[in-house]
């Protein structure tokens, strides 16, 4: 396997979508309300995607550590596990690409004031307490609330923020909890096909702790919830913008039923399907927006 492509399976790229996804909404919704300013939306866009290649490192990293991970797992390939890269090599490299985002945070300072140096450290913090650390969220059950904060809230509102300068508007805070639960059903799908493996590893994901069957409910009533929460959007449309979540919601359901009549190899695509229909329907409002 070349070196370029295992290094790609490990950055994660069909689950990078989850954060572009929260920068792209805030960037439709800064057009609407006439807010919008290309210099920091496009920093924000490079933190973003930066910051969840660091969360995607070090997962694999601190797994490997901890034994979690195992040779011929039914996941995508993990380089540092199956021997492809030197866990010194990958740990280096994530901390190399944590300065980075680092870097490119700075460069919304002048934007979003000193202040944002707090926020900054905030989410390097917990890009590597994800599955580092003495209580690592992701092996108990908190992955799913870390990924509504990290992927929803903050990257929503904060790249709204720093082309405002107003921080929770309604319609922002709204949209960003609705991204957020799109990102959690990324997590979800992740989690629901490892869960076996986790269980044996001691890892106790939300979907070890509830269970497959409830776990495929709520990521079903997420993608429901997340629509609904953009309501006072939905209120203000032309009537043939409401093709958008109408779209979300049939691909939504195909992939919950893929999820619910498979198993194992057979759910990995549904990781990028998930993650690009979240995409999708953020590209589509903020078309919707600009237009």
């Amino acid at each position: 396997m070349g070196k370029v492509k295992i290094w790609i399976e490990c950055a994660r790229l069909r689950t990078l979508p989850i954060s572009v996804a929260g920068v792209v909404m805030a960037c439709g919704l800064a057009v609407w309300h006439g807010k919008f300013s290309l210099v920091p939306a496009i920093f924000c866009f490079l933190f973003a995607v930066t910051a969840q290649i660091v969360s995607n490192f070090a997962n694999e990293y601190y797994d490997f550590k901890r034994g979690t991970d195992k040779k011929g797992r039914v996941g995508p390939r993990r380089g540092v596990t199956e021997g492809d890269i030197k866990p010194r090599t990958l740990k280096v490299v994530t901390y190399a690409t944590l300065a980075l985002a680092c870097a490119i945070g700075c460069c919304l300072i002048p934007y979003g004031g000193w202040w944002l140096i707090a926020v900054g450290v905030f989410i390097a913090i917990f890009a590597l307490a994800y599955s580092a650390g003495p209580y690592p969220l992701s092996y108990h059950g908190l992955g799913d609330l870390a990924v509504l904060l990290f992927f929803g809230i903050i990257p929503v509102n904060f790249t709204y923020y720093v082309q405002s300068g107003i921080l929770f508007q309604t319609d922002v805070l709204l949209a960003s909890v609705a991204i957020g639960l799109m990102g959690v059903n990324v997590l979800i799908v992740n989690n629901y096909r490892d869960m076996d493996d986790d269980k044996e590893a001691g890892k106790r994901t939300s979907v070890v702790i509830i269970g497959r069957e409830a776990a495929s409910a709520v990521y079903l009533v997420n993608g429901f919830v997340a629509v609904a929460l953009f309501y006072s959007i939905w209120l203000r449309v032309h009537y043939a913008a409401l093709i958008i979540p109408v779209i979300y919601l049939v691909v939504h359901i195909f992939v919950w039923h893929k999820l619910i009549t498979g198993k194992g190899a057979e759910l990995n695509p549904l990781l990028g399907m998930t993650s690009m229909n979240m995409l999708i329907f953020s590209m589509l409002l903020m078309l919707y927006m600009v237009i």
